[in-house]
């Protein structure tokens, strides 16, 4: 079987068996029981619209829809003498390869500008020290947040337009009264208050907490838990084994048992 593959790379690998026709392919929109898939052939027993696709257009149509396939796995099966591929598992078929979907265009989830390493209790530390005493936060939680988020580059932008040591996005920072998204200590400060929230929100689930912080609470109810989006799925991986690596910089094993906050 094929390892993960992105969202566009199991796209194109789907157009290049739809059709030999070098100028366009056909990809077929196949409904069954209320679930989407995508496919290049009509699957048995769904209904199927086919879709060419001009290999030299700029941009590639939104076949899924919105409520379409987002993640899951490409199968191989025998249909009519030939080989076919679908995201359906129909009977007979095979798994090929499995695939996760990109962040749709204007949704705030990345994957964080920091990458797992040392860490670095030497980056604002009376900072980090006010803010999880004031919230209740753990300082480890926090550390591995920012980490994860700006490598504590205070003057970190993303491409998504987030700001400062927390990566807080516009609609926060304004939420928390944030006059300058740059100042390490009010980003900080405001990262820790609005991580107070989302541990209230979920419960204390670390996993939702950070899928929420990175994605947005609306994308995790939308989905009922972790979306499926790569950056998210890569940012909660990167948060999490942060985190083990600061609570043992800051000489512990465990995660304290969490108050109510």
């Amino acid at each position: 079987m094929h390892p993960l593959r992105p969202a566009a790379g199991f796209l194109l690998a789907v157009l290049a068996l739809a059709s030999a026709d070098a100028g366009a392919r056909t990809v077929y929109r196949c409904v069954q029981g209320g679930t989407v898939s995508l496919a290049t052939a009509p699957e048995p027993g769904s209904k199927c619209t086919a879709k060419e696709i001009d290999d030299n257009a700029v941009s590639t149509p939104n076949l899924w829809g919105s409520m379409g396939v987002f993640s899951g796995t490409l199968y191989e099966r025998e249909q009519d003498g030939q080989k076919v591929y679908s995201t359906r598992n129909l009977p007979g078929s095979t798994p090929y390869l499995k695939f996760t979907v990109q962040t749709p265009p204007g949704e705030p989830a990345h994957p964080g500008l920091g990458t797992v390493g040392k860490p670095r209790l030497d980056r604002y530390p009376s900072e980090f020290k006010a803010a999880a005493r004031q919230t209740g936060v753990d300082d480890a939680w926090l550390r591995a947040v920012a980490h994860a988020e700006s490598d504590f580059d205070a003057k970190a932008l993303s491409p998504k337009g987030a700001m400062g040591v927390m990566q807080l996005m516009p609609e926060v920072a304004r939420e928390y009264g944030v006059a300058d998204p740059y100042s390490s200590a009010e980003s900080i400060n405001a990262g820790a208050r609005h991580l107070r929230a989302l541990m209230r929100r979920y419960k204390g689930d670390l996993t939702l907490v950070a899928a929420a912080y990175n994605a947005g609470i609306g994308t995790v109810s939308r989905y009922g838990g972790v979306p499926p989006y790569a950056e998210t799925q890569e940012y909660v991986s990167k948060v999490t084994a942060l985190y083990e690596l600061y609570l043992r910089a800051l000489g512990r094993k465990q995660a304290p048992e969490r108050p109510a906050l």
